[in-house]
């Protein structure tokens, strides 16, 4: 059974006007170090770190890397888009033995968080924050939080 799961929606990110790769913002990229940071001295254990592929999840997963020395286990994969039906991620979940962190979008991350904790996800327990981190831990039947770490808190 996996250990703890991390989920991070990735840091502020310029508009699409601006910039259509969607690159963080210089405060996205600062509100990403700043969390990072807090969670190399809380000495987070994460096995592996995955993103999206998107520019912006990528950039936010790989600060959290170096601040976690975790440079060699930063992965893209598929099914973490803003869109992305949550079951197949959720079914993989099941199966790890390691601490993990996603890093994905709004709405995917709720939407999974929502599915993983109450088995809807519609429900939407949790208000997710650029750059934030939600740790969730197994519980009987399914999961539960454990703690959030948010920008500005």
């Amino acid at each position: 059974m996996m250990r703890n799961l991390y989920l991070v929606q990735h840091g502020q990110a310029e508009s699409k006007e601006v910039d259509p790769d969607r690159s963080l913002t210089d405060q996205g990229q600062r509100e990403t170090e700043i969390i990072a940071d807090m969670a190399a001295k809380l000495a987070l254990a994460v096995d592996e770190i995955r993103h999206s592929g998107k520019t912006r999840a990528e950039q936010t997963a790989t600060i959290f890397a170096q601040a976690l020395w975790l440079q060699n286990q930063v992965v893209a994969i598929s099914g973490l888009g803003p869109m992305d039906d949550v079951k197949p991620v959720a079914s993989a979940l099941a199966a790890e033995d390691r601490s993990v962190m996603l890093v994905g979008h709004l709405p995917f991350m709720a939407r999974l968080a929502g599915y993983l904790i109450d088995g809807d996800e519609d429900a939407m327990p949790i208000v997710f924050h650029n750059s934030g981190i939600v740790c969730l831990t197994p519980a009987s039947g399914g999961w539960t939080v454990a703690w959030q770490l948010i920008p500005g808190s």
